[in-house]
């Protein structure tokens, strides 16, 4: 018995565009059905986003025209000690936060999602306090009146 089991009018696999074995063209991961898989960079958005719209229901008038934006890395130290995790532009009412520092330079006591979550939220906190002049527990007392 030949070890070829392709019959010869067909044309070698090389040459269809991702036939390999039959199965086809190669489609998404997740499929039509599902939602996408989300990544690290998703997640770090949508959590500086939702924190940010929070605070601004909570002080519409103080953060009205306040932008909110992410970067991936700082492009320069401002002269402290460590690396730059956000930058406050009391001028121009402008947030930078910084992607990668936060993320990957961040000593948690339980590296899963939920901790995750809450130093990023912290970290926007803490830079609209900044820009604010406010300590960042007076930002929202209710919010942390569970713990």
């Amino acid at each position: 018995m030949p070890r070829n089991r392709r019959p010869a009018s067909q044309p070698p696999a090389t040459s269809r565009w991702r036939s390999r074995h039959g199965r086809g063209a190669r489609g998404p991961v997740t499929g039509p059905h599902l939602p996408m898989l989300q990544n690290r960079i998703d997640v770090f958005d949508m959590t500086v986003a939702s924190t940010a719209d929070y605070l601004k229901g909570l002080w519409p008038d103080e953060l009205a025209d306040v932008h909110f934006e992410v970067a991936a890395t700082p492009l320069g130290n401002s002269g402290q000690d460590g690396v730059d995790r956000w930058r406050v532009d009391h001028q121009a009412r402008r947030i930078v936060f910084y992607r990668i520092p936060i993320q990957r330079l961040t000593k948690l006591h339980r590296d899963d999602e939920l901790h995750r979550r809450m130093y990023i939220e912290g970290c926007v906190f803490r830079a609209v306090a900044e820009l604010l002049g406010k300590d960042p527990w007076d930002l929202a007392p209710d919010r942390f009146r569970h713990f």
